[in-house]
């Protein structure tokens, strides 16, 4: 019988069902330890009961949560199927940093070559933003918006000291706006992306489990 610890399970939050099938269908192989997707539903309020709710779970304790998805890249230039790696996430009641974004960096430029990943603070809001929204935020600072990520990681922590991330894939930007997500060739390009990054979360995770030098 082994003394090693049992591995600290991976809570992956996505918001809606496309994300959730993309990734429930991308390679889950070279996982270290249990992982869960959790379909937290549009919007921070039905991101905070979702996240609250699942980490509430005995089985989840210590849990390390990271928040992916779709999102809109706010910085000219940004292009469907762009990643972004959020240095930290700014909620209306703070921002919370991210751990790992050198690593997650490493990770999906091997997962997904060729692709252009951005790092930079990654904003929350309560709607889809458009237009002008997108130039008042960009003034932030913040290279990226949407309505779940900044939420799930500051419900995470709330509930105790734990390892947080969050990846995005922009699915629209300045230059690229979406109607719909999943009906033009930018939302296709950024559900193929996000089919990919698996690996380079588990990688991450991986990394969390290893003992400190």
């Amino acid at each position: 019988m082994s003394d090693r610890p049992a591995p600290a399970p991976l809570l992956i939050a996505c918001a809606l069902g496309i994300e959730q099938l993309a990734l429930r269908s991308g390679d889950r192989g070279g996982a270290d330890g249990p992982v869960t997707v959790l379909r937290t539903g549009m919007g921070p309020r039905a991101a905070e009961r979702a996240v609250t709710r699942a980490l509430a779970d005995p089985s989840l304790a210590g849990a390390a949560v990271l928040a992916t998805g779709f999102c809109a890249g706010l910085a000219p230039g940004m292009h469907p199927g762009d990643i972004v790696v959020a240095e930290e996430t700014r909620h209306p009641d703070g921002t919370v940093p991210c751990v790992g974004t050198d690593l997650l960096v490493k990770e999906l430029v091997r997962a997904v070559p060729g692709r252009t990943v951005h790092t930079g603070p990654l904003t929350g809001s309560d709607h889809v933003v458009r237009g002008h929204e997108r130039s008042d935020l960009l003034a932030t600072g913040a290279i990226a918006v949407d309505m779940e990520s900044a939420t799930t990681l500051h419900s995470a922590v709330r509930t105790g000291p734990r390892p947080v991330a969050a990846v995005r894939v922009v699915v629209d930007a300045p230059e690229h706006e979406l109607v719909r997500i999943g009906t033009v060739r930018g939302g296709i390009s950024a559900f193929r992306v996000l089919r990919s990054v698996l690996p380079a979360f588990f990688e991450w995770h991986r990394s969390l489990l290893l003992p400190r030098r």
